[in-house]
């Protein structure tokens, strides 16, 4: 029964998974910071579209 702790204390997989997991959170939350930003500019850009476009017609 000891061996098994001393090989469960020693054992980092899941160390690593969540290290991993986290890096991809972090990357997920930039993504959506930027893009929620280049949403707003985006919409800006195709509203002014369509007020050309209704002038226009």
């Amino acid at each position: 029964m000891p061996n098994i702790f001393r090989t469960l204390l020693r054992d980092e997989d899941g160390a690593t998974a969540i290290e991993y997991g986290l890096i991809a959170a972090l990357i997920v939350i930039a993504m959506m910071g930027g893009l929620s930003k280049l949403g707003g500019g985006a919409n800006g850009m195709w509203g002014g579209l369509s007020n050309d476009v209704q002038n226009v017609m």
